[in-house]
């Protein structure tokens, strides 16, 4: 096994452990791996799986991640394929100033930003990855949809060896392409999600379409060409821009588990539609999309997830 190690300093304030949450989101995801202390992910590089390994071993303020990046084969590019990784998933370039210092003049949001300060919005590695977690979770619970997801990528994530029946990496369009409806159905997926997934797999492998154009259009182009694809609904599109493209303005108003969130926070005495929520979130523009994530922190402090007001753990872990 050939294993690198090597340093990154996120953008300050950071916590690892609040942006694993957001990205992780239930406790039972297993291809996003947190154990308290270590985030472990394995990637499907071109020489073969390769496991990251991140802990922190700086405060917030001045932040420090300790990476280790493991193969059987390391890529000669390892260090950059791990890092252009992190970037995504964990957020770490993203400048959150202009965000803190609106919330720092509203005395209504500080306490909640304030509660989880050194979080950052993660992206999903890729938006075929975005877009079969969004459809994988319409219509039903999020753990569930977590479930599911942990089905699809035992089957057909690269695997690591490393002996841990979790450690596989998401599926790529080509993983997935050659499968069938009746396999997805077997996991426990709906015949018109199964339809959905593997036909976006195959438009990207088959028919060269070309996902990654969607993040160097403008919002409505972006949606129009999402709802193009079989199965993209807008809630499903509005949560790719978010989680996907990182358009953090976008609330997804038709997310129920937001909505929520929102209406509890507000403490609003009735449910809200979509045009609600866009009213609701109006006067936290351009940002709304962070509030969405921050609403999901104080739900998952709420389970006992997370802590809130306290800083992580970063002594020198072992990874």
């Amino acid at each position: 096994m050939e294993e690198i190690e090597f340093s990154l300093e996120p953008a300050p304030p950071f916590r690892l452990d609040l942006t694993v949450w957001v990205l992780r989101r239930r406790a039972q995801n297993v291809w996003d791996r947190w154990d308290g202390q270590t985030y472990r992910r394995v990637l499907a590089a071109g020489c073969g799986p390769v496991e990251v390994a991140v802990s922190q071993t700086g405060p917030p303020d001045t932040p420090r991640l300790r990476v280790v990046g493991a193969s059987v084969k390391l890529p000669p590019d390892a260090t950059a394929i791990i890092t252009s990784a992190l970037e995504r998933l964990l957020g770490i370039r993203t400048d959150l100033n202009k965000f803190y210092e609106m919330a720092g003049a509203d005395l209504y949001l500080a306490p909640l930003v304030q509660a989880y300060r050194g979080f950052k919005p993660p992206r999903y590695l890729s938006l075929f990855e975005a877009l079969v977690n969004a459809i994988s979770c319409q219509q039903l619970t999020l753990t569930v949809g977590v479930v599911l997801l942990n089905r699809i990528s035992e089957r057909y994530g690269a695997a690591f060896p490393s002996g841990n029946p979790g450690a596989h990496a998401f599926p790529r369009p080509e993983d997935l392409a050659g499968s069938d409806v009746e396999a997805l159905r077997a996991m426990g997926f709906s015949r018109q999600k199964s339809v959905a997934i593997l036909g976006l797999a195959r438009a990207v492998t088959d028919d060269g379409l070309d996902l990654s154009s969607l993040e160097f259009m403008d919002d409505e182009t972006a949606l129009k060409a999402l709802l193009r694809l079989r199965g993209i609904g807008r809630w499903t599109a509005e949560y790719v821009l978010l989680r996907g493209i990182g358009r953090l303005h976008i609330f997804p108003g038709d997310d129920v588990g937001g909505r929520n969130n929102l209406q509890h926070w507000l403490h609003l005495p009735g449910p809200l539609d979509y045009e609600g929520v866009e009213r609701a979130v109006r006067p936290w523009q351009p940002f709304a999309g962070l509030l969405y994530f921050h609403l999901l922190l104080d739900r998952l402090a709420d389970a006992g997830h997370i802590e809130a007001f306290t800083e992580p753990n970063v002594g020198g872990t072992a990874v």
